[in-house]
């Protein structure tokens, strides 16, 4: 019997995702005996494909996709949620703004009401779900800054002034587990030796 026997792990993915921290996640996880769900916004169509994130110049391009949306699971679903790395913690908090919103709108909720930052939110309050952040992954804790307050945390320098103005204490140790809640400040850093602490911790 492996050690993750019949648990459930959420990946939220997007755009500019790393294949690498993706790959890891899929292969660790399973090798242990968890599934691993790749969840995403998926705008009302069956699937998605994205495509990943191209920092050198002969770097391939790849794609991934994507059937789970967001809307359609709940947190309880899940015994690890993690906000993968990169870009993706940005684009997951895009939202659509009302017809005829202007200055009188209350912008800080609508940006809360993002899909992806709802679900990361009612996550991290449900203290019997492990949660993950990698990278710049805690750009989707920033719009409940509450939640973030006072958690000792790591991310990538890019996120750090976030991260400190919303409250987070920031460790620069490359893993950081804090409960409920583990970061990474790189992928550099923790793949793939690291990747399954996240739902052993």
């Amino acid at each position: 019997m492996s050690e993750l026997d019949g648990k459930r792990v959420a990946v939220l993915v997007e755009s500019e995702y790393i294949p690498e921290e993706i790959a890891a996640y899929q292969r660790v996880f399973q090798q242990r005996g968890a599934t691993v769900d790749l969840i995403s916004r998926l705008w009302g169509n069956p699937e998605v494909t994205y495509v990943s994130d191209v920092d050198k110049l002969d770097k391939p391009l790849e794609t991934l996709t994507v059937s789970i949306d967001i809307d359609s699971v709940k947190v309880e679903d899940y015994d690890a949620i993690i906000m993968c790395a990169n870009y993706t913690s940005v684009r997951l908090r895009y939202f659509e703004p009302p017809e005829g919103a202007d200055g009188d709108a209350d912008w800080p909720q609508l940006v809360r009401g993002a899909p992806a930052v709802e679900f990361f939110a009612r996550a991290m309050r449900t203290p019997g779900i492990v949660k993950g952040a990698l990278c710049h992954g805690l750009w989707i804790l920033t719009p409940n800054p509450e939640l973030l307050k006072g958690r000792r945390v790591s991310c990538h320098r890019v996120v750090l002034a976030d991260v400190v103005n919303a409250g987070g204490l920031y460790d620069p140790t490359p893993v950081v587990v804090d409960g409920d809640l583990v970061t990474g400040d790189s992928g550099a850093s923790v793949l793939p030796s690291s990747t399954p602490s996240a739902a052993d911790s």
